[in-house]
């Protein structure tokens, strides 16, 4: 899942760890892609609006 999906479908980066009960600080941190788990959450958390990717995880041959 890339952050700047999940960002914009909660607004900014302080709705979205709000959302997630996580700190700004940690979301600021995640990369282009954000951390396996929290996709798998935020798949749950949205109702399948926002889909987790298992691709993006998948490390190439």
């Amino acid at each position: 899942m890339l952050k700047k999906t999940v960002i914009e479908f909660f607004g900014n980066q302080l709705k979205t760890a709000k959302a997630l009960k996580l700190s700004k600080s940690y979301v600021c941190q995640w990369g282009l892609v954000i951390p396996e788990v929290q996709a798998l959450r935020i798949e749950k958390l949205t109702n399948g609006a926002l889909k987790y990717d298992p691709a993006l995880y998948t490390k190439p041959a």
